[in-house]
């Protein structure tokens, strides 16, 4: 179980610096420095000389390496670490049958993401195909979140539906803000919003302009997430045990921290590093509210709420 637990914190750590990259090479316009998939300019490995033989391609070679670099984590890093996984879930089946099939699913949502890969690439890094991208890559890191925690050890502190409720409520906004982030970068409406914490002098400005529309509900759904965490944070302090308060503790420091961030998005008018550095804290904000999910949802219910729905099958039956 330690090997199992040690291959999917690798793969948690690897993916995080995967989807980080994704977002350097999205503030970069580096998506199309390779115009083929898999292979970048018909080969394997790009060479500053093979580089130079190409000519003027519009791009840097600083580019075409972040591209290349971020295929060959997907590739070679991440990828066999979720196939080492599965492999490792087998041998454990036994004992742990339940294992298997989140692992199924994570090689299931590896695969689907290499083809969206393929897809962002020959659809010229389009809103929609970037952001399908993001999202489907956030998933695969909150379903390797999922086997981390069941490998650990579980909550012993019951916990009730509110914080479950709340976990999965912060956990699925949070997705949708990230997913609109990218479709906001993707569209050229990051600073459509060219004002901070209102949107270009009003709190609900017009929203005639589709780019506008597309900042403003990127914004609305941070509000949301938001909203959220802390009553995530809430509840969750009046009811988790000292490993998950610990936990909770990073929410509002993230949360800040990410507020921050993008207000200097917009005051400094979309810096790289402004941009690289949202959705870096974004990411593992979204990694802290994936593994209180799972935390939560692995806790133990109130005695009173089991009573509760052994009565109510008692009824029904």
């Amino acid at each position: 179980m330690k090997a199992l637990r040690w291959t999917l914190g690798l793969a948690l750590a690897t993916t995080y610096v995967l989807i980080v990259l994704g977002g350097w090479v999205r503030a970069t316009n580096s998506g199309l420095s390779c115009p083929d998939w898999p292979t970048c300019y018909g080969q394997w490995v790009v060479t500053p000389a093979d580089f130079e033989a190409l000519g003027d391609v519009g791009y840097t070679y600083l580019q075409v390496m972040l591209e290349w670099v971020h295929r060959a984590i997907a590739g070679f890093v991440v990828g066999p670490l979720i196939l080492a996984a599965l492999v490792m879930s087998l041998v454990l089946r036994r004992r742990r049958p339940e294992l298997v099939s989140w692992c199924v699913l994570l090689v299931v949502l590896l695969l689907i993401q290499a083809k969206l890969g393929g897809i962002t690439v020959f659809d010229a890094n389009s809103p929609w195909s970037v952001a399908l991208h993001l999202g489907n890559a956030l998933l695969v890191f909150a379903v390797t979140a999922k086997i981390f925690v069941a490998t650990g050890p579980r909550p012993a502190q019951a916990m009730g539906e509110a914080p479950r409720l709340l976990a999965a409520g912060a956990w699925l906004a949070a997705l949708l803000t990230m997913i609109a982030a990218a479709v906001t970068a993707k569209s050229g409406a990051s600073l459509a919003c060219y004002t901070w914490p209102d949107c270009n002098g009003a709190w609900l400005p017009p929203l005639n302009d589709p780019l506008v529309r597309v900042h403003f509900f990127h914004r609305a759904l941070a509000l949301i997430t938001t909203t959220l965490v802390l009553l995530l944070l809430w509840v969750g302090w009046r009811q988790g045990d000292a490993s998950t308060r610990r936990v909770l503790l990073l929410l509002p420091l993230l949360v800040l921290t990410q507020a921050g961030i993008g207000a200097l998005v917009i005051v400094l008018h979309v810096p790289i590093w402004t941009a690289v550095l949202h959705q870096a804290v974004g990411v593992l904000l979204f990694l802290v509210l994936s593994h209180l999910l799972w935390r939560i949802r692995a806790a133990p219910r109130p005695a009173l709420e089991l009573g509760e729905e052994s009565h109510a099958s008692l009824q029904r039956a």
